[in-house]
C-alpha cells in the first residue's frame, strides 16, 4: 500500500508518464495529409497501431488505400531472409501488394500511377545492412523521380543508443549497405530519411517531398522492446540487441545461428573445436531453409547471457569475431567475398589477417565515425 501511494503522489505531481507510441498512433499530425487522397504504403508485419495494422487503422479511419509495397520478408514477413517474393493479392484486406524484393526493389512509374502520396511504416532495428533502409532509399527516390508526397512514419530505433563501426566506403555501396554511416548509425528511420534527403544521396541529388511523423514518449537512450518481432529471424529483444555485431558472421563461412530457435545469438563452424558451445542448424522454413553448416555439429558461443554487456559497453563486439578467426582450422578461407559489402570497408579483413588488436582496428574507425557524428546531429528529432 505504502508503494502505491508513493506512485498515486508522484503522478499527482509530475504527471503520468507518457507511453512510447509509433508516429502512425498520432492521426491527428497527419490526417489531413491523407484525406481525400489515393494512398501507397510500403509496409509489413511490424507496421502496428495499438493492436491494430497500420493498413486496417487507416481504413477505419476512412482514408483509401489503394495498393501495397513490401519490403525483404513480405507483407506478412514471414519470407526467409534474402527469399524472392513475388505480387500477389492479399488475402485479408484484398488488395493488391507489390513486391520491392523481387524483381525490382523501386517501384515503377506504373506502380505508383494515380496515387497521391505514398506512407512508409516499417519497424527498423538501427543497422546498416538491414535492408529496409535500402528499400526506404527507393521508395524516396521513386517518388522525387513522380513528384509524390511521402510520410514516414516513425519509429523507435531498438539500438540508438550507441554509434559504432566502420563508416561505409561507398565503393562498397549495395543493397546491404547504400550510404556512408556506419553500421550503428543510432537514429530512427524517420531521422534517416531527412539524412537521405539533406545530404543529396538520391540519384542526382534529387529531393523527395517528405513528411516524417514523429514516435511520442521515446528517447534514443531507452531500451526499447519491440512490440512485433522485424524479421523472421530477429524474434526477441535478444536477437535484436545482438544483430549488429552476430551479423558479421554472415561474411564468414561461420553460422550466425541461422537453423535453430535462436538466431544471431550464438555462432559455431565444425572447425570451431576448441569452443565452448555447440549446435546443429536444421532448416526451418519461414526463418532459414539452408542455413550454412546445415545438419552438421557446430562449436562456438552461446551469447544470449552477453545481452546485458553490450547494453552497457554500447559498441559493436568485435570480439566475437576476432576469437572465431583465431579459433578456426578449416582448410576453406574464413571469409566470403560479402564480408566487404556487408561491414563496407576493404580494411576490416585486411586489419583481422594481420592480427591487429580490436584496440587498432577501432582507432582506425575514429575520424569518419566523428565525421558521421556531425552530419547526424542536423537531422536528430528526439
Amino acid at each position: 500500500m505504502k508503494n502505491i501511494f508513493i506512485l498515486v503522489i508522484f503522478l499527482f505531481f509530475y504527471g503520468k508518464v507518457e507511453a512510447v507510441s509509433p508516429g502512425s498512433a498520432n492521426f491527428e499530425l497527419y490526417k489531413t495529409l491523407l484525406t481525400g487522397k489515393k494512398i501507397g504504403i510500403v509496409t509489413n508485419q511490424t507496421a502496428v497501431v495499438g493492436d491494430k495494422h497500420i493498413v486496417d487503422f487507416l481504413q477505419k479511419k476512412g482514408m483509401e488505400i489503394v495498393r501495397i509495397f513490401c519490403p525483404e520478408h513480405g507483407f506478412r514477413g514471414d519470407a526467409d531472409a534474402g527469399e524472392i517474393v513475388g505480387d500477389y493479392k492479399d488475402n485479408v484486406t484484398g488488395l493488391p501488394v507489390i513486391s520491392l524484393y523481387g524483381k525490382k526493389k523501386k517501384p515503377s512509374v506504373a506502380d505508383l500511377a494515380g496515387l497521391d502520396v505514398v506512407v512508409f511504416d516499417m519497424q527498423d532495428v538501427g543497422v546498416r545492412f538491414y535492408t529496409y533502409l535500402s528499400t526506404l532509399h527507393y521508395v524516396m527516390e521513386a517518388c522525387a523521380e513522380n513528384e509524390i508526397a511521402l510520410i514516414v512514419m516513425d519509429r523507435p530505433n531498438p539500438n540508438a543508443f550507441y554509434i559504432d563501426g566502420p563508416v561505409l566506403e561507398m565503393k562498397y555501396s549495395s543493397f546491404v549497405g547504400m550510404h556512408p554511416v556506419p553500421i550503428v548509425y543510432g537514429m530512427t528511420i524517420g531521422e534517416y530519411a531527412q539524412m537521405i534527403n539533406g545530404e543529396r544521396w538520391l540519384k542526382n541529388g534529387m529531393y523527395c517531398k517528405l513528411s516524417v511523423i514523429p514516435c511520442q514518449g521515446w528517447t534514443r537512450n531507452m531500451i526499447y522492446k519491440l512490440p512485433r518481432k522485424p524479421s523472421p529471424n530477429l524474434p526477441d529483444s535478444i536477437s535484436v540487441m545482438l544483430y549488429p555485431s552476430t551479423c558479421l558472421f554472415e561474411g564468414t563461412v561461420v553460422n550466425e545461428g541461422r537453423g535453430t530457435l535462436i538466431p544471431f545469438q550464438v555462432f559455431g563452424h565444425p572447425d570451431l573445436k576448441n569452443m565452448p558451445y555447440k549446435f546443429i542448424p536444421h532448416s526451418i522454413p519461414g526463418m532459414s531453409k539452408s542455413p550454412k553448416c546445415m545438419e552438421q555439429e557446430c562449436y562456438g558461443m552461446d551469447l544470449r547471457n552477453q545481452y546485458d554487456e553490450v547494453k552497457a559497453g554500447k559498441r559493436l563486439r568485435l570480439d566475437w569475431l576476432l576469437v572465431a578467426y583465431k579459433n578456426y582450422t578449416g582448410e576453406n578461407a574464413f571469409f566470403l567475398p560479402f564480408f566487404e559489402k556487408l561491414v563496407g570497408t576493404g580494411q576490416l579483413r585486411k586489419d583481422i589477417e594481420a592480427g591487429k588488436s580490436e584496440f587498432e582496428i577501432r582507432a582506425s574507425w575514429q575520424p569518419q565515425l566523428e565525421e558521421f557524428k556531425r552530419i547526424r546531429e542536423k537531422y536528430l528529432m528526439y
